[in-house]
This record gives C-alpha cells, sequence and structure tokens, in this order.
C-alpha cells in the first residue's frame, strides 16, 4: 500500500489549474498551426495568426489566453494500492482555490443553478473517480468555458435512426452553434450508453489528443469523414469564413439498450484547455 499525501494532489491540482489557462496542449496548438498552413481564406488565416499569437503572449506573460477561465472538470484515477492520507476531494478543491485567487482568474461558479450566487473561488470543481490497478494516481484536469458548453446538445435517437441520424444531430449541433462556440472546435461525440453516460464519455472525449486514431477503424473513419463534413459548413475560424471549423472530431461508444441510442454532442472551443499529472 502506498500512502499518498493529499497535499501532493493539491499542489497538482494549483499548478495545473493556473498552466492550462495559460498555456494550451501542444497538441491543439499544432493544429491551427497546421490549420493555418492550408488555410486559403485571407480572413481565415489572418484570424488563425491572430489566435495564435494570443496563445503565444498568454504563455510569456502569464495571462488568461480568454476571459473566460471556465468550471473546472476533473478526472481522477486512483490505484488499488493507494491510501490518502486525507480527503483527496477536498484537496482538489483547495488547490482550485489557491489557483484562482493567487492567479486572478475570472471566478465563473454559482453554488446554485437557480439562486445564481457566485462560490467566489470557482469552485467547486465536477470530480469523476475511477479506481484502477496500481499504486499511482493520474488525474485530468480541464477548464471548460461556457460558451462552447452552451452550444453542446444530447438527444435520444431512436435505433433506427442509425450513423446518419447521428451524423445529422452532429452537424445540426455543430451548425446551431455556429461562431458563437469560437471555433476552431473539437467536437466530442458521445453514443450509447445511457442519457448521463452518453454525455460524460463525450466530455472524456475531447481530452484525447488531437490527431490520435480512434483504436476500433469504423470509428476512426467515421471521425475522419465526420470531420471533413463538419469543415464543410463553411464556418472557419472565430466564424469568419475558411477550411477549418474543427480540427477534430472524437467518438466515444458505449453498450446501450436494445430501444435505444442516447447520443452527446460536447463541443470544445479554440481554448481547448486541459493538463494531465500522474502522482
Amino acid at each position: 500500500m502506498r500512502e499518498v499525501d493529499v497535499s501532493l494532489l493539491s499542489d497538482a491540482v494549483y499548478d495545473m489549474a493556473a498552466r492550462c489557462c495559460f498555456i494550451l496542449p501542444d497538441d491543439f496548438v499544432n493544429a491551427l498551426k497546421e490549420a493555418r498552413d492550408v488555410e486559403d481564406s485571407p480572413q481565415g488565416r489572418t484570424t488563425l495568426d491572430l489566435l495564435l499569437a494570443n496563445l503565444e503572449l498568454s504563455g510569456e506573460m502569464e495571462y488568461p489566453a480568454c476571459q473566460d477561465t471556465g468550471m473546472l472538470v476533473a478526472w481522477l484515477e486512483v490505484g488499488r494500492e493507494v491510501h490518502f492520507s486525507g480527503d483527496p476531494y477536498e484537496a482538489i478543491q483547495d488547490g482550485v482555490r489557491r489557483a484562482y485567487a493567487d492567479h486572478f482568474l475570472r471566478k465563473s461558479v454559482v453554488g446554485d443553478p437557480l439562486r445564481r450566487v457566485n462560490t467566489g473561488d470557482n469552485t467547486p470543481c465536477l470530480v469523476t473517480t475511477k479506481l484502477v490497478e496500481g499504486d499511482q494516481v493520474r488525474i485530468v484536469l480541464a477548464a471548460k468555458g461556457f460558451g462552447s458548453e452552451n452550444a453542446s446538445q444530447l438527444k435520444m435517437l431512436r435505433p433506427s435512426d442509425g450513423v446518419e441520424g447521428v451524423l445529422q444531430f452532429v452537424l445540426k449541433t455543430v451548425n446551431e452553434a455556429g461562431p458563437n462556440a469560437c471555433p476552431p472546435l473539437v467536437v466530442g461525440v458521445g453514443i450509447g450508453g445511457t442519457f448521463d453516460h452518453a454525455a460524460r464519455v463525450a466530455k472524456e472525449s475531447l481530452m484525447r489528443p488531437i490527431g490520435s486514431i480512434h483504436p476500433d477503424p469504423y470509428y476512426a473513419e467515421l471521425e475522419a469523414a465526420w470531420l471533413k463534413r463538419v469543415n464543410e459548413l463553411g464556418y472557419g475560424p472565430q466564424g469568419y469564413g475558411g477550411r477549418t471549423t474543427a480540427v477534430a472530431v472524437h467518438i466515444a461508444a458505449l453498450p446501450t439498450h436494445i430501444a435505444g441510442l442516447p447520443v452527446a454532442v460536447n463541443i470544445n472551443c479554440h481554448m481547448t484547455r486541459h493538463e494531465e499529472r500522474t502522482l
């Protein structure tokens, strides 16, 4: 059994919460550069240049790359041989609380969805926990802005709607999001499971590296084909037109009931902020 001091978890979250607001993952930055290199719309290319310049300045100056510094979502994988020296969930909240205060990040969380009083420290972070083999702790942290989150949708399709029905729902969701979701996007698609689990895996799929290939060739082929269809919508960077409305479509599929076909589309804007650490 390995004893893990929860202060290590709190400090990791503190660093991750600040860093992901200043520095985007390399895979996404590289995807923006590749999109700029093939963009034949002058407005689209200029927009991508501005986005990349903004990201460079954000990293250098440690200023938020976007004013919406998000609601934090975490995935915590805990090895079965791990014993925490305290409450890991409170440690996560402590890390968030300190990071948003010390780095003057916008506090965007209300404690109740209808009475809407700001918590003042951007907590709570919403945590999903999974037990795994081993003696390590892995945490993935995402700062989810709500311009793109508000553009996400879920629908209970009929099994007879099939692949084409799922694709049309994906295109409808992206089309209705339009420029308001701040493209270039990453589009996470959760298919199957139940109402809630389709949404869960759609968001989890956004954490996949850009350019990664789905392990199932069937879904890998769908991801490539659907990305092409999404980009044919023509919104382009920030909605000014161009080749790149999205840099990736990521699909996650779950077993489901014979009578159902749940589909969730979770959209990430060009501020696709997430960090990962292993303790």
